[in-house]
């Protein structure tokens, strides 16, 4: 599938030049590699002070933004860049507190894509294969916006 069927740069995502979406970079997301045999998109993330509770972990619902975004990442890719997902659905487990200042990579993977519908999967690991958190999501394909077409570049 053209320039997804390897590793490839955040620069792959962003073909005009506009950087990474604003939520992208608020999540310190880093795009590591995409698998084709697999359909499974691997990205880094580095936890931010900002992302974390009292409790010295990051908050549920941006653990959710960790695992959405390397969904849509797989998805994505596996469209050769054309589309992307529009959530309808996400369910989570958060299985261990995710400790502010860890390194978390994020597993995305295509379990099913179809006309109108996607199912994906997510989870996010600790670098020692720790199991923070798993995710499946059912979601509607959509034609992907760029940033100029939403004025965001």
């Amino acid at each position: 599938m053209g320039r997804w069927s390897g590793t490839v740069s955040d620069d792959a995502f962003y073909p005009d030049d506009a950087g990474q979406s604003p939520h992208t970079a608020l999540l310190g997301s880093q795009f590591v590699g995409w698998d084709a045999a697999t359909q499974t998109a691997t990205m880094r993330f580095t936890v931010k002070r900002a992302m974390t509770t009292w409790r010295g972990g990051v908050q549920g619902g941006l653990v959710a933004g960790y695992l959405d975004d390397v969904m849509g990442y797989a998805y994505v890719a596996s469209t050769d860049g054309e589309m992307a997902p529009l959530n309808l659905e996400l369910s989570m487990s958060l299985i261990r507190l995710i400790p502010e200042g860890a390194t978390i990579i994020g597993k995305g993977r295509v379990v099913k894509a179809g006309r109108r519908v996607v199912f994906l999967e997510g989870e996010l690991l600790g670098e020692d294969g720790t199991i923070y958190a798993r995710a499946t999501s059912t979601a509607i394909p959509t034609p992907r916006p760029t940033p100029t077409e939403t004025g965001m570049g």
